[in-house]
């Protein structure tokens, strides 16, 4: 777009790069988001957008200028304190002179209204963010697609609490990643308002339209709730039957479950792949078929929940921190459930990847290969190595402390090898450095 006025020169040093070292593009440097509140108008039919967003944010070193990153919105006002702020706006990025400058440590607001038709962000693993379906938009920004549809510093590690509204036409259901509110009917649409109280990263957030039924997946406990097609209704009844079973199991084994309630979608779409947000689990109607043939993937994204979402990695190069743990949290269930045990899957696994190329180093395995199979099934077996060699009572004490100490924060390798040793009478450094720092797949400990 044409600049509503000019940025000046003397740019405040990192302002406008994350400390990300895969996506060093998405993200920004010189503060933190605190909070944000966004009041949201959507038009389905017309795929158009218009929103309010209000950040507050506290500057960690004196700002001259700083970026947002956000889509190809039209911008409209941008204030900072009130104030207008000078601004210009390309390829995703937003940057912002404020009208006087913001000292290290000050707090300060950002209002931004824009507008326009949200298409995904296009990228190496295709388009990520607001997507159209049939009849309704699923949202699922894993790991860059927040812009698509607010203002945001996105990356991982800069999490905030959220208030989010959202107005549309009234036979649609909305869901956004969030505590429910309050819902109000107007002439032909309805506000429905969350707020996200837990620190969030915006590629956690999410907002699903579409003529959904509500169904209870359990009863007692955390509440767990599902929107789906009706005509799915006896199929998701079947796969995801044991769901209230999975929610305990996974308790006992890693503590409480993290938030308020758990909500799964199952949009009336396929999808490639199930996608997880703060509270809640996208699913494709495909993933549905009355014969739970999918049900591994449920605890997966469930695991999530606990591994990835209150557990959230400071940097992509850790993805394994969330993957290789919602693994392995399939292959507890399955022995649970009366199915395979832990130690055939892990003998299975190893087995199929000795077969293959060891080319993936897990702890950084690079951003072209951070969603490859072997960093989840190779992150799998590095906790079952560990689980071997230390012992089953430790194990899950290390695992149900490593949650609870890191609640709603954020996680790094260095620091789960750290608090692992503390569970371990010898040294854990060459287990470590086997499996994570080198490509070689290194034998199971017997």
């Amino acid at each position: 777009m044409t600049p509503k006025a000019a940025v000046p020169r003397g740019a405040t040093p990192g302002a406008d790069r994350s400390t990300d070292s895969y996506l060093p593009e998405h993200g920004n440097g010189g503060y933190r988001v605190l909070h944000y509140d966004l009041d949201l108008d959507y038009r389905i039919v017309p795929n158009r957008l218009a929103g309010r967003a209000a950040l507050t944010a506290v500057a960690v070193q004196p700002l001259s200028r700083f970026t947002l990153d956000l889509g190809g919105f039209r911008v409209e006002t941008v204030r900072v304190d009130g104030r207008p702020a000078k601004y210009t706006h390309r390829r995703h990025k937003l940057q912002i002179s404020p009208e006087r400058p913001i000292g290290a440590g000050d707090t300060f607001r950002v209002d931004i209204r824009y507008a326009g038709k949200p298409v995904p962000i296009s990228g190496r693993w295709g388009d990520i963010g607001w997507d159209e379906l049939t009849d309704g938009v699923l949202v699922a920004s894993q790991p860059n697609g927040a812009p698509s549809w607010f203002p945001c510093n996105d990356e991982p590690g800069d999490k905030a609490t959220f208030r989010v509204a959202l107005t549309t036409a009234t036979p649609y259901t909305v869901l956004v990643t969030g505590d429910p509110v309050s819902r109000r009917r107007g002439a032909g649409s309805t506000t429905w308002v969350y707020e996200r109280r837990e620190p969030t990263s915006p590629y956690l957030m999410s907002v699903q339209i579409g003529r959904y039924e509500l169904v209870e997946l359990a009863v007692g406990g955390v509440v767990q709730r599902a929107a789906i097609p009706p005509r799915l209704r006896a199929a998701v009844a079947r796969d995801f039957g044991r769901h209230g079973e999975i929610m305990a199991a996974l308790q006992r084994l890693l503590g409480p479950y993290p938030f308020a309630e758990y909500v799964v979608v199952v949009a009336d779409d396929d999808l490639d792949d199930p996608v997880e947000a703060q509270g809640m689990a996208v699913f494709g109607r495909n993933h549905v078929d009355g014969r739970r043939t999918h049900e591994r993937l449920i605890v997966h994204e469930l695991a999530h929940q606990w591994f990835g979402n209150s557990l959230t990695v400071a940097d992509w190069r850790h993805i394994w921190l969330n993957e290789g743990f919602a693994t392995y949290a399939e292959w507890l269930w399955s022995g649970v459930s009366g199915d395979l045990p832990a130690d055939a899957l892990a003998v299975q696994w190893h087995t199929r990847i000795a077969a293959r190329p060891a080319d993936v180093i897990v702890a950084d395995p690079g951003i072209d290969r951070m969603f490859d199979p072997l960093v989840y099934k190779r992150g799998a077996l590095t906790l079952h190595a560990v689980r071997r060699t230390i012992g089953e009572e430790p194990f899950f004490a290390l695992l149900r402390s490593w949650v609870a100490e890191h609640r709603h924060g954020t996680v790094t390798t260095g620091q789960f090898r750290a608090h692992a040793q503390r569970f371990a009478r010898e040294p854990l450094d060459g287990l470590f450095t086997a499996w994570l720092d080198r490509p070689a797949l290194p034998p199971l400990p017997r």
